[in-house]
């Protein structure tokens, strides 16, 4: 095809254009707000979210009440002191010597207070086998576990000279330094092996050094930009690093798709015969417009996190939100700036039988190994079934979804224990299992926080009596229930082991015991105290019913927004409602994989989530609106293609045709690249960590096959012309369908298909 004059409209077409004129400004500008954005945030600092921000109902309001006080609780620590032999019992002469042991070990190490001995706590089992020493680490609890190494070393100490009994320590800070030693290293290694394996797939799919390079380092500066960026926002929204995690993926998924849409269109442009400038013109307008259409729909996604009311998922809300916007400027601005510079050395570093040149000549054909006009050869061959019969496509292809989405009916949702986290991967893990039966709720007691005008007073004494002694008659706590006492800020902690320890369904019933019964008829009696209750049941509980509240607003948001931008950029009613009913379809099968999996154990050997029983509490919501953003950018780009097709004289099944077939390799490319870096994360030995990869991958795997593959072009081809249906009466609303295909001069007008009325 012969170049021409070419016609450019829109925010997209613009923004490429003057980059490619001015690129070493679009680069410069580009270089100084990534520098600005990081130095200012270092400059600023980061913001963390505290207990009190990241909780929720009553957890929330005990965290507050503490921290106003300006009271820190210390990290707690425990020795289990457990009798090998059913005839070893804590009276006897020997165990007794051990848990001497034990106290003189720990405190010799100065780094404890407050050592307890089970003798005068009563914390010795009701069959005389086990009993608990407890105390407290000293300093702060967050860095606890950085210094509890001479504490395990006493304790086990202690176990060599002490053969007759088992003697084993858990707590908070012996259990970061655990999981910090044992996953610590092994979930970095993961967020950094992302960039490497991105970088191998845009080898093989670009078969050149720089051509890999540009979207790689392009997402990098977004993400550094992004990481600055963070610093500013966390004095309005604190942040953790579970945002910056899950920043980084999204920041790098997204950066590096963008810039593949973009890369490709213009390489096919270029192979079409068109000159350098007009193929960069031409991808601006086509492929930029999909990336701000794509990268509108993804923020919006991402805002639906800002309604739940968690400050941990407004803050993975607002990072993920930044990146995605800040990727999506970057390229449709610098992008087309670094290929003006690079022109034909974009293609500098060819690896050798990788470079599409030398694929092209081997397959006889495409570059993509497919049909002579560049297509996929293999769906070419797809999209002829599907197109032929796409009624039995439909019917089949979303039975098959429907059938993998039916186990997500039976979802069960709840914080992880940690044998259910971590499985036997860890001896103390065993140690918690001991713990919990010989002292059922004993490792994660419920916590009351008692706030009163006068902790001291007669009334309130009483009032904290009368609730430990029910709190074991009522058969919620078996106890021993202790109270630690605060003086001088008027505040008392009463620590309540929970019936059924680590089985959260028993545990949360003892929990609604204390709370709806007990507390109302003691503490509840005394006029001026509060006495809220928390600890890792209560923070369970209420953290999932307000995640159960929030589905709602946020799916209303997210799909009621995503189906506005759809209609006003695709102008026809019949494409925005088909694409969020098979972006809903997507997600359901997502779930359904996780549910059989993780939850019914179908095939968990496979990825190693044996026993688990559960998906963590957070994932549903927090899958939904990542997967719900993120495959809008196969839908739009996908979508955007046929639609060009169309409005430039093409039948719409032709149309279906050309723009399945021509996007299948980047489709593949940028997929490929998902899946490979989400299923880093599904290697992880912590059970969230691995539901999150596995769930994700999944989810971009069925999105980009069966969805854009069979399900998208069988229903196109079903409603035919119906696909560009757009009422009249809608025409008032905002037009952002200005980024049209840019058209050489010599090709014949499109033919009206936008606004015109078709029947349904």
């Amino acid at each position: 095809m012969g170049n021409g004059d070419t016609r450019v409209r829109g925010i997209a077409a613009r923004a490429g254009g003057w980059s490619a004129r001015h690129r070493w400004a679009a680069v410069g500008i580009w270089l100084l707000f990534v520098v600005l954005a990081m130095g200012l945030g270092s400059a600023a600092g980061t913001v963390e979210l505290k207990d009190s921000d990241q909780l929720s109902g009553e957890t929330g309001r005990a965290a507050a009440i503490a921290e106003a006080a300006g009271i820190e609780e210390p990290a707690g620590e425990t020795v289990l002191i457990q009798g090998k032999g059913a005839g070893v019992k804590a009276t006897d002469a020997e165990f007794r010597a051990a848990v001497d042991a034990v106290m003189k070990a720990v405190e010799g190490t100065g780094k404890v207070t407050d050592v307890a001995s089970p003798y005068d706590t009563d914390t010795i089992s009701k069959d005389g086998r086990s009993a608990l020493v407890q105390f407290d680490m000293r300093g702060d609890a967050d860095t606890a576990g950085e210094r509890v190494e001479p504490v395990l070393k006493a304790v086990d100490t202690v176990q060599k000279d002490h053969e007759a009994v088992l003697i084993e320590e858990i707590g908070g800070a012996s259990m970061n330094k655990t999981f910090d030693d044992a996953f610590g290293n092994d979930f970095k290694q993961a967020e950094y092996s992302a960039v490497p394996v991105a970088l191998g797939i845009l080898l093989i799919a670009f078969g050149a050094l720089v051509a890999a390079l540009v979207p790689v380092l392009l997402a990098i500066t977004a993400i550094m930009a992004t990481i600055g960026l963070m610093g500013l926002v966390s004095h309005l929204q604190p942040m953790d690093d579970a945002s910056s995690s899950v920043m980084l993926l999204v920041g790098l998924a997204v950066g590096v798709d963008y810039c593949l849409f973009y890369l490709r269109r213009e390489r096919e442009e270029r192979s079409a015969g068109r000159d350098p400038e007009t193929a960069l013109r031409i991808a601006a307008a086509t492929s930029g417009r999909a990336i701000i259409v794509s990268g509108v729909t993804v923020c919006v996604a991402m805002a639906g996190m800002l309604f739940t009311g968690i400050a941990t998922f407004k803050a993975m809300g607002l990072a993920s939100l930044m990146v995605v916007a800040v990727a999506m400027v970057g390229s449709v601005t610098v992008l087309p700036a670094v290929l003006s510079l690079l022109g034909t050395r974009v293609e500098k570093g060819r690896i050798p039988f990788l470079h599409p040149d030398k694929r092209r000549k081997s397959n006889g054909g495409s570059a993509n190994g497919g049909s002579a006009n560049g297509g996929s050869r293999f769906w070419t061959s797809v999209l002829r079934v599907v197109l032929a019969k796409p009624a039995i496509s439909l019917v089949v292809a979303t039975g098959a979804l429907l059938a993998i989405a039916a186990p997500a009916l039976g979802m069960k949702t709840q914080n992880l224990t940690l044998d259910q986290e971590f499985g036997d991967s860890l001896p103390i893990v065993k140690t918690y299992e001991r713990v919990n039966e010989a002292f059922p709720g004993g490792s994660d007691p419920a916590e009351v926080v008692v706030k009163a005008d006068d902790i001291n007073s007669a009334e309130v004494k009483s009032a904290i009596a009368d609730f430990r002694a029910r709190a074991v008659s009522s058969g919620a706590s078996r106890g021993p229930v202790e109270v630690k006492v605060h003086d001088a800020q008027n505040l008392a902690f009463v620590y309540v082991p929970l019936v059924g320890g680590s089985d959260l369904d028993e545990a949360e019933k003892s929990l609604e015991t204390i709370r709806d019964e007990v507390r109302p008829a003691t503490l509840g009696k005394v006029d001026g105290v509060e006495a809220p209750v928390t600890g890792q049941v209560a923070g369970s509980k209420d953290f999932n019913d307000q995640l159960v509240s929030a589905v709602a607003p946020v799916f209303a948001f997210v799909v009621v927004f995503a189906f506005l931008l759809m209609l006003l950029s695709f102008r026809s009613l019949t494409i925005a409602i088909t694409s969020i009913v098979l972006n809903l379809l997507s997600v359901g099968a997502a779930y359904g994989i996780l549910v059989a999996v993780f939850q019914h154990g179908w095939g968990a050997s496979l990825v190693g989530a044996e026993g688990v029983g559960a998906i963590i509490t957070w994932l549903p919501l927090f899958l939904f609106v990542i997967l719900f953003g993120l495959s809008m950018d196969y839908h739009v780009f996908v979508v955007s293609r046929i639609r060009e097709a169309r409005m430039r004289g093409l039948t719409t099944r032709d149309a279906i045709q050309h723009g399945v077939v021509t996007t299948a390799g980047v489709i593949t490319s940028a997929a490929v690249i998902m899946v490979a870096v989400f299923a880093i994360f599904g290697t992880l030995s912590m059970q969230s960590m691995k539901q999150m990869g596995v769930g994700l991958a999944a989810a971009v795997l069925i999105d980009a096959t069966i969805i854009r593959g069979v399900l998208l072009p069988a229903v196109m081809a079903l409603l035919g012309e119906r696909n560009w249906y757009f009422p009249k009466w809608l025409n008032r609303l905002p037009d952002l369908s200005h980024d049209e295909s840019p058209e050489a001069a010599s090709s014949p007008p499109p033919p009206a298909v936008e606004g015109e009325k078709v029947g349904v």
